[in-house]
């Protein structure tokens, strides 16, 4: 059973890497976002006392980036796969064989993980190296976030695939969500300059307490006990009604 869910994974991994656009938005982008402008616009580089004094590029932005990738990879690349995959009765087939569906979805998540972490540890690297963003300053910390907050919109992936009735519709509404909850997590507005009301009501969403999490732990400081209750709720409550919801065919 290990070396059958072995090579499914790696033929899920070839198809992955076959597409140019999954591989673009999810690792490419991010990385080439953090570097470009961090290079191009000088304030990304000057200490900001609204932030604390941190660098624009150390922390906020560096969380985004990372941000990003993983919110890609949930809302996108692996809830279209799914019902991709169901449209063409590729899950009813596998039934009919000793590979369960059970094992495609696991796969798939297993491939997204990874390819988070990939994107990840390159946005951190040539961070550190080209832009002197410093590199975690609690690193167990960094990891805890990171796994939760994935797990988290992973899970509401999970969610969109299993109520989405085509790859058309899921598609429009994980691009939909996505704005949204990137606005909420500090992309466009950093959270220490959002109104109080605001800033309150991005706590308690995903992304902002995902968001948060992650600058924190960037900056040395240990993530705040209610965005890692807030991630664990999110994560919970969707994986849950994601495998009630959820159909192979």
């Amino acid at each position: 059973m290990t070396k059958s869910f072995g090579k499914l994974a790696a033929v899920e991994a070839r198809l992955f890497l076959r597409e140019p656009m999954a591989v673009f938005f999810a690792i490419v982008l991010p990385v080439g976002l953090l570097l470009a402008l961090g290079l191009t616009i000088p304030g990304f580089r000057d200490a900001d006392p609204s932030l604390g004094g941190q660098r624009f590029v150390d922390a906020p932005f560096t969380a985004m980036m990372v941000l990003l990738s993983v919110v890609t990879l949930g809302l996108s690349v692996l809830p279209s796969s799914l019902v991709i995959y169901r449209e063409r009765g590729v899950l009813r087939r596998l039934s009919t064989t000793p590979v369960r569906p059970g094992a495609l979805l696991s796969a798939q998540l297993l491939i997204n993980v990874v390819v988070s972490v990939v994107a990840t540890t390159l946005t951190l690297v040539l961070g550190h190296l080209v832009l002197g963003v410093p590199l975690p300053g609690s690193p167990l910390a960094f990891v805890a976030v990171f796994v939760l907050g994935t797990l988290t919109v992973l899970a509401i992936g999970l969610l969109l695939a299993a109520v989405a009735p085509s790859s058309r519709v899921v598609q429009g509404v994980g691009s939909t969500l996505m704005f949204p909850l990137l606005f909420l997590a500090g992309m466009w507005l950093p959270r220490p300059l959002m109104p109080e009301i605001l800033r309150r009501i991005s706590d308690f969403t995903p992304t902002g307490a995902f968001g948060q999490g992650l600058m924190d732990a960037l900056g040395g400081h240990a993530p705040q006990p209610l965005h890692l209750a807030v991630l664990a709720g999110w994560a919970l409550a969707t994986g849950l009604v994601a495998a009630r919801l959820f159909r192979w065919e």
